[in-house]
């Protein structure tokens, strides 16, 4: 008769600190993508509301713009919040990035329109992505790597709930779009109703509080040699890993915010109404939230670079085909479709990525590391993809401009792919 053991080092203990680990992290992810979703689902109502001046594509745009700024800040809460997580504990620098998380998106929730104090509305709505820019730059890089370091095994698996958890704020973003959209008339969704997600995010931080100060830290950390300088030693001696893993980003980002443009893109130019993507979205966070932790499997057995590779092909290979059907069919279901599969993609690709990120830097320097590499990636290629596919559909007139632009990622994300595999050992 044989008896089962479990992996050496995996203990009941380590076990549930692992499931706590899952538990912060995915409530800060969830109140951090949850309110950058809401914010690029209501970018038409939100540039009527702050940003009225012109005609409706100067709007849209000054919306994503100021939307794309915020992108900037994110690099430096990731260096400064990150070397804070990597000198002093990542439980520190976890609730340090939730505090900041409520704050920006209170000053969101509670900002008066154009209406009521002028142009001093849109500085207002800046200064509250700014704070959420710089809060979300250390959010992933901190979770993620005390996702990892808690976790004694199946780490891909663990960590891979850091991206489920943004399906659920995909989920509840669209749903509450939907509804909005649906049940409130037209006066009353722009005066006061944009406001009720924002105000339930703001809900959502005083939960993730009380849980992450009951965390410990992880032992891997405890036991580790810590870096005096953490930031430069990851922008000297591993720039090379910090672009490399940026690289990685690409179809995990934009995939994403394709998803998060789709509204707008419906609206804008296939005069489909708003609800229909946001119906796709639902269908899309669905996606997310209940087949990433089986990728998270998939990776545990056979490596996430290669998983990520396989999907990154895909995105490459879809992109056009994707784009034709909505164009040439623009319909309800087409649109869900194509959202529902640029879901797929995305889960299979940012699943694994978590984990790969964290095999490319050593323990020191780890959460500063994933930190800087991801906010680059998502800056340059996620961040500013509403404001670049916006500029990008007005000027050229072609509704094929997300595909292309998607398949551009999807080249630079099998680049950084290969450089991972084959010089830093990423399985």
């Amino acid at each position: 008769m044989s008896v089962t053991t479990a992996p050496p080092g995996v203990t009941p203990e380590r076990l549930a600190a692992a499931r706590k680990a899952v538990i912060s992290s995915s409530i800060g992810a969830a109140l951090e993508w949850f309110d950058i979703i809401v914010y690029a689902s209501f970018a038409v109502v939100i540039a009527e509301n702050f940003f009225p001046e012109g005609d409706g594509s100067l709007g849209l745009i000054l919306t994503f713009a100021t939307f794309a700024i915020s992108y900037v800040v994110r690099p430096l809460g990731g260096m400064l919040i990150g070397g804070y997580g990597d000198r002093h504990g990542r439980k520190k620098a976890l609730t340090l990035t939730l505090m900041l998380m409520m704050v920006g998106t209170a000053i969101m929730a509670l900002a008066p329109t154009h209406a009521t104090v002028g142009a001093w509305a849109g500085i207002i709505i800046l200064v509250s992505r700014l704070v959420q820019g710089f809060s979300a730059g250390g959010e992933f890089g901190t979770a993620t790597t005390f996702l990892v370091e808690t976790a004694p095994h199946r780490k891909a698996f663990y960590a891979s709930w850091q991206v489920a958890s943004q399906g659920i704020s995909m989920f509840l973003a669209s749903a509450f779009g939907y509804a909005l959209f649906n049940w409130l008339s037209e006066e009353d969704l722009y005066s006061w109703g944009w406001r009720i997600p924002f105000i339930i995010g703001i809900l959502i931080g005083p939960v993730g509080l009380y849980i992450r100060a009951r965390l410990s830290e992880p032992e891997e950390f405890v036991a580790s040699e810590k870096h005096e300088a953490p930031i430069r030693a990851t922008l000297t001696h591993h720039l090379g890993r910090v672009l490399t893993g940026a690289a990685c980003l690409g179809v995990a980002t934009i995939s994403v915010y394709l998803i998060l443009y789709m509204p707008t893109f419906a609206v804008k130019n296939l005069d489909i109404p708003a609800s229909a993507a946001y119906l796709g979205g639902i269908v899309a966070g669905i996606v997310t939230l209940a087949g990433t932790p089986f990728v998270g499997i998939l990776a545990d057995r056979v490596g996430p670079a290669r998983v990520m590779l396989w999907a990154a092909v895909a995105a490459l290979a879809l992109a056009w085909p994707l784009f034709q059907l909505i164009i040439t069919t623009p319909s309800v279901p087409v649109l869900v479709l194509v959202i529902g599969l640029l879901g797929v993609i995305m889960a299979f690709y940012f699943g694994p990525l978590p984990t790969l990120l964290t095999e490319i830097f050593p323990t020191a320097v780890r959460t500063t590391g994933v930190s800087v590499a991801y906010n680059v990636g998502v800056t340059t290629m996620g961040g500013i993809a509403p404001l670049v596919l916006t500029w990008l559909l007005d000027t050229t007139g072609s509704l094929n401009a997300p595909s292309i632009y998607y398949m551009v990622v999807a080249v630079i994300s099998i680049v950084g792919l290969t450089i991972a595999r084959r010089r830093y050992s990423a399985r």
